[in-house]
């Protein structure tokens, strides 16, 4: 293939699809903590740590992740203490992440703000070795966390409570999936940019529960459709000149609403067979509800 004979586009492909993994792979938790924002949030602290990378002659994307993190950390505690005021403080760090990248940048000797837009909607020219080192180390750690740990993040995510109970260590384990997503965001943020980042740790995991409600085929359909529209995002920014993280993020919610459709008439099958397969004679009030265990539900 002719893309391939690019050595910039050889980097941009192995990051889009490190991203098309990452970025499901961590949401899927997200979305049962009800934090799809969360990444979105994070994205704009990390403008301050490109800001500080241009500043300080520094790595953009090392700097860019001790920024996400602890910022990451701080909301985790803003979440936990916060109690009334905690929104307020939130929207104080996301803006002041904001306002803070624009102003380093500036201050950096020959920055401009035209120096964050490749960081802010991502861009394929400008991913350099030492970029697609870093996204290979930082991708690592997440897969690392989000599978070797799936079972207790799992809990954590859908009863805090029940897992304090069992022996658990939510904060320590809602702290590391808040530093995971922080990670992840700058993993993705030269492929897909800050803006948009939260969109492609979200809509794959939605689009995915749209076929099934089992925790482990959710993340397997989640993962692999991101890295479907990761690459077919790359390709297509490539050979039409459109902003990669623009087309990831469109195929992205095509890719939702598609799903949606096909799952509508295989949800109905189900319920029709699900229906005749009830006993008859059974009266409504004398039927038992079956259920089932945790652990058969989510498929961990």
């Amino acid at each position: 293939m002719e893309i391939l004979n690019y050595a910039f586009m050889q980097r941009a492909l192995l990051a889009a699809v490190l991203v098309g993994i990452t970025a499901p792979a961590i949401g899927i938790y997200l979305v049962q903590r009800r934090q799809a924002l969360m990444g979105d949030g994070i994205g704009h602290v990390a403008m301050t740590g490109v800001g500080l990378g241009f500043l300080l002659s520094w790595s953009p994307v090392w700097m860019a992740t001790l920024v996400s993190v602890l910022g990451a950390v701080l909301m985790e505690l803003i979440r936990w203490y916060g109690k009334t005021r905690g929104d307020i403080a939130l929207a104080m760090l996301f803006y002041g992440g904001m306002a803070g990248g624009v102003m380093f940048i500036n201050l950096a000797p020959g920055g401009s703000n035209a120096n964050l837009t490749s960081y802010l909607f991502g861009s394929l020219s400008t991913v350099s070795e030492s970029d697609v080192t870093a996204i290979c180390l930082l991708a690592a750690f997440v897969v690392l966390v989000t599978v070797g740990l799936r079972r207790q993040l799992f809990a954590v995510s859908q009863d805090e409570e029940f897992a304090r109970v069992t022996g658990l260590p939510v904060r320590a384990l809602n702290l590391l999936t808040a530093v995971t997503a922080a990670v992840t965001v700058t993993v993705a943020m030269r492929v897909v940019g800050l803006l948009l980042v939260s969109a492609l740790m979200v809509v794959p995991v939605a689009a995915a529960q749209q076929l099934t409600r089992s925790f482990a085929a959710t993340f397997a359909i989640a993962v692999a459709l991101g890295v479907s529209v990761t690459i077919g995002g790359t390709v297509t920014s490539y050979y039409q000149d459109v902003p990669p993280g623009a087309t990831i993020v469109l195929l992205t919610i095509g890719a939702f609403i598609l799903l949606s459709v096909l799952a509508a008439p295989l949800a109905r099958r189900r319920a029709r067979a699900l229906a005749a397969a009830q006993p008859a004679a059974d009266p409504a009030e004398c039927k038992i509800p079956a259920t089932r265990g945790a652990a058969d539900e989510v498929g961990v």
